[in-house]
């Protein structure tokens, strides 16, 4: 009984939220104290206690760090000009749009804020060359998320605090993440090269970035902050892969925090005057945060009551084991469609990796990567948070038209890439 209630209050949470377009952690915060306080017993402060303080803080602070570049404008120039040097091969567009969304997304801008500033200018660019405009969208929101995924970047943190929350080692979790991010990232580039070969046949040219663009002293200093904060965050984890019996290597990759790290240049950037304190924390993802972690307390009541095992064992008893990856997929795509991948599906279906890589045989980046690949493809869903931020940087003339190519095109084209890439993932580990 409980566990139904469990499930069914996970579904109206994410009814009510896209229903009344409001927060969906908010509505699952809600239920997470009713089904915790009254009906297993939980005393307010243990169900307080779920809140994913870790989570919280990292995605707090590299957000904090990162909305310099969106303050001071490095973010708008820096797709500016990486799109200008593509202006000679106007055949590979959809590469430069993909590129330099991916690029951006894993210095740190995460995926919702590289939507957000890369949806009117990709517009902009099938207006004026005849890009295909939903290849134009699906190459933006590929390059999103590829490029967030990043280990260092926003949803790659997500999913390395998500698999720790599982059981999955500090260490294991960074492997398993960059997994997810090469898969994510390598994937789009053969769907995109669709949309590249329609756009030579429709002779597409690039002639609107006529403009100089420079940066200036802020912009070029933010810069190479981004650089050196990645490169410091990356360097010991992936050093202690390659020397992992290096004690030196191995201790000061203990105490490298991205968020502790990210503070760091957060001061520095203050210091320097390199944006608005104000701006800055205004554009902290709060959002995105209330989302994960409200859902991330139901999701700990859920796992608290026993609600996961009942899944996990329902999968083990009731699908094949062979196809348990690729069930996964499916499930995380329905999800997706109408759910964030961030806030929703990777809290709800990460927990069951565990038991489910041992009940399959298959090892859990299997199943992690599977999840993943599956919510991301239909993350572009007009009826999901990144397809309505497409949908609402296009103009109105075209609104219906793209809302139906999303449909259409984009999400079948993006479920046939992920099964092959998902058989792939099942193949190679």
């Amino acid at each position: 009984m409980l566990t139904s209630f469990i499930i069914l209050a996970i579904i109206l949470s994410i009814a009510i939220g896209y229903i009344t377009k409001l927060n969906i952690g908010i509505f699952a915060m809600i239920f997470a104290y009713i089904i915790g306080a009254f009906f297993m017993d939980l005393k307010p402060k243990e169900i307080i206690a779920f809140w994913p303080i870790s989570i919280f803080f990292v995605i707090f602070a590299v957000s904090l760090f990162y909305n310099f570049a969106s303050v001071n404008g490095t973010l708008e120039k820096l797709a500016a000009f990486l799109i200008k040097k593509f202006e000679n091969y106007p055949y590979f567009l959809p590469y430069a749009i993909f590129l330099v969304s991916a690029l951006i997304a894993a210095m740190g801008a995460g995926f919702y804020s590289v939507l957000a500033f890369m949806a009117p200018i990709t517009f902009l660019l099938c207006e004026k060359t005849g890009l295909d405009r939903v290849g134009g969208a699906m190459a933006i929101n590929y390059g999103a998320l590829g490029g967030a995924n990043f280990p260092t970047s926003q949803s790659g943190i997500i999913f390395r605090g998500l698999m720790q929350n599982a059981g999955i080692s500090q260490e294991v979790a960074f492997n398993d993440a960059f997994v997810i991010f090469l898969f994510t990232f390598i994937l789009p580039i053969f769907v995109i090269t669709f949309f590249v070969l329609k756009a030579k046949k429709n002779n597409v040219k690039i002639n609107l970035l006529d403009e100089v663009i420079t940066f200036d002293k802020k912009q070029k200093t933010t810069l190479i902050l981004m650089v050196l904060m990645m490169c410091l965050v990356l360097v010991f984890p992936l050093l202690h892969i390659a020397f992992p019996n290096a004690k030196t290597i191995s201790f000061i990759n203990s105490k490298i925090d991205i968020g502790l790290i990210a503070i760091i240049f957060v001061a520095i950037s203050l210091l320097l005057k390199l944006g608005d304190e104000k701006k800055v924390v205004a554009l902290i993802p709060w959002g995105t945060l209330i989302m994960i972690c409200g859902v991330g307390i139901l999701v700990s009541i859920a796992t608290k009551a026993g609600v996961i095992n009942q899944l996990s064992g329902f999968v083990e008893t009731n699908v094949p084991k062979i196809i348990i990856p690729i069930m996964m997929m499916i499930i995380a795509t329905i999800m997706s469609l109408f759910s964030s991948t961030l806030g929703v599906v990777t809290p709800a279906l990460f927990p069951l990796v565990p038991t489910l890589s041992l009940a399959s045989g298959f090892s859990e980046v299997v199943l992690f990567t599977c999840i993943v690949i599956g919510a991301q493809a239909s993350a572009i869903s007009p009826f999901s948070s990144g397809g309505s931020l497409v949908l609402g940087a296009i103009s109105n003339e075209h609104k219906d038209s793209l809302f139906k190519g999303l449909i259409v095109k984009a999400i079948p084209i993006g479920f046939v890439a992920a099964i092959i890439a998902g058989i792939v993932v099942m193949n190679i580990f």
